[in-house]
């Protein structure tokens, strides 16, 4: 399931990644010159990335995004195992941590942290009886799944083969290398803010299919958020925190070991 979320997001971006080249300045009048030899057009700011076409700043962007250490990803994918939709809100770094939640169809929470070898997950009620019917498991086993795990931290090594989607979700360089080699016909859009941050839009399509991105226009070009309009890969994921600590922290009490359970 996770595996597929993250190849999701990947495609939902990278085939429309944006990453921009740096904000040009800005032209100012100077006023301590020569009266009347700066013209009013040369006041005015420049258009962000003047000059590059969608695909020249989507190429920005991926450059400026994966040269980033850690990130957090938040939003919605389609999964490709269930069909339905896996909402997130995680971070992720090149260190390989991660800390966030996720769901299926907003049926219930998962909680995870994964630090050094070790991945702690948490789960509620409602996503344990949600997988558990979706495994088509009785109502006793349910229950007694239920039980045991709702509400508690459980660990598991993340050198087991049961971890091997997880593990890989919380690395970022396996989320980043979706984005090399990934060509764009990317137009231009207009320039709008992204929670805030100045960002320019670029639009794509593919046959029937429609992306957006948004692209930092000051500082670095990150992208900041991936909207796909795509009948088999929908989603809508916001980048944030670029290169900002991971909180992934052991937790605290006490903790359930899965392996030591047998899984």
């Amino acid at each position: 399931m996770r595996r597929t979320t993250l190849a999701a997001l990947c495609v939902a971006a990278a085939a429309t990644a944006t990453l921009t080249g740096c904000l040009p300045g800005t032209d100012k009048a100077d006023s301590q010159s020569t009266a009347g030899s700066q013209s009013k057009a040369d006041s005015k700011p420049k258009e962000p990335f003047a000059g590059l076409t969608g695909g020249e700043i989507a190429e920005r962007a991926m450059e400026a995004t994966r040269s980033a250490s850690s990130l957090r990803l938040t939003g919605e994918m389609q999964d490709d195992q269930s069909d339905g939709t896996i909402q997130m809100d995680i971070a992720l770094s090149k260190k390989g941590e991660c800390a966030g939640t996720m769901s299926l169809d907003s049926e219930g929470k998962l909680e995870l942290i994964k630090t050094g070898d070790t991945l702690y997950m948490k789960y509620d009620e409602d996503f344990l009886r949600a997988q558990g019917t979706e495994e088509t498991d009785s109502e006793a086993e349910v229950d007694a799944v239920v039980d045991m795990l709702a509400g508690k931290w459980t660990k598991m090594s993340t050198t087991g083969s049961d971890t091997d989607g997880l593990a890989d979700f919380c690395d970022l360089d396996s989320a980043l290398s979706e984005f090399e080699n990934v060509d764009s016909n990317a137009e231009r859009g207009e320039t709008t803010t992204v929670d805030g941050t100045p960002a320019i839009v670029l639009n794509e399509r593919e046959g029937k299919d429609r992306s957006t991105v948004y692209v930092a226009t000051e500082g670095k070009p990150y992208l900041l958020r991936a909207v796909s309009k795509s009948a088999k890969d929908p989603g809508d994921i916001t980048l944030s925190d670029y290169n900002k600590p991971v909180p992934a922290e052991a937790p605290k009490g006490k903790v359930l070991d899965l392996d030591a359970m047998g899984g």
